[in-house]
């Protein structure tokens, strides 16, 4: 059984409670697949902390040096797909081919975002008034919040992430408590890749604690959140006081028409393989 603390000021941490989450493979669940230390409150708001200590220092370090350490990370994961396809494939419980292809897309998530850091930049536009100069210059938000969901553990964390870093903003992640290894991993492969202290801050903890802290904190700039509309909805009602950004994907599932003429059987195992 694999065990993982959390990922707190670029350091390694226990929960501050004490307390453990084990979680076991779906399709055996004689197996314990994973031990993580299950944080709250208290461990939201020191990762919030380390979040905000380091943004000044990220947000001075240019775009392409970011995107370096994300083109790092991102041949980090690929060296190590076949072990993280494992572990995804026994802790969530897609079948080993899915999980594969979902490291995959990781790796692609992470890489396209690397590439992207040196198109990042602001516009001039021509002035009315002569001897003026009309530029707009794209600005980090600071400390984000981002709250993932369980069925991409590894894709839906990449892709919340990796455009938030290569921005220039400093994340505190909640992955789903039911398959948080494929984040822990993630971060993980940043340490290696050199990423400063505090950037990426991963805690594995119910809603109720740690994304309430991320969705009340002053401190917090904005929040992504992926899962169902009555949480969404509440994190929505919780920052649109302080007017803090919030982005919000809410039980969607995309609806499938068929036509008359339609092979029914074809559409059938379609809509049974969009449900995984």
């Amino acid at each position: 059984m694999k065990e993982y603390q959390n990922f707190i000021g670029g350091e390694w941490v226990p929960a501050a409670s004490g307390e453990r989450l084990v979680n076991k493979n779906p399709a055996d669940t004689r197996e314990e697949v994973a031990s993580y230390a299950m944080g709250g409150r208290a461990d939201a708001e020191a990762a919030i902390d380390a979040a905000a200590k380091a943004f000044p220092g990220w947000r001075a370090t240019t775009a392409p040096a970011r995107g370096k350490i994300l083109s790092a990370v991102a041949n980090i994961i690929a060296g190590r797909s076949g072990e993280l396809a494992e572990l995804l494939c026994r802790e969530e419980g897609k079948t080993k081919v899915e999980a594969g292809m979902e490291v995959g897309r990781t790796v692609d998530i992470f890489r396209f975002m690397a590439g992207l850091s040196y198109t990042i930049g602001g516009s001039v536009v021509p002035h009315d008034l002569p001897n003026n100069m009309l530029f707009t210059k794209r600005e980090p938000l600071g400390v984000v919040g981002l709250i993932t969901p369980w069925n991409f553990p590894i894709a839906l964390p990449a892709w919340k992430l990796a455009p938030a870093l290569v921005s220039g903003n400093t994340v505190v992640l909640n992955p789903a408590s039911l398959a948080p290894s494929m984040t822990l991993e993630i971060a993980k492969a940043f340490d290696e890749a050199g990423l400063p202290k505090g950037v990426l801050n991963v805690v594995v903890g119910s809603g109720r604690e740690v994304g309430d802290a991320l969705a009340t904190s002053p401190s917090v700039a904005a929040v992504s959140f992926t899962g169902s509309h009555k949480v969404g909805h509440g994190i929505y009602q919780q920052m649109a006081p302080r007017m803090a950004r919030a982005q919000m994907e809410m039980g969607g599932k995309n609806p499938t028409i068929v036509l008359a003429d339609a092979d029914l059987d074809y559409a059938a195992k379609l809509v049974a393989m969009a449900g995984y």
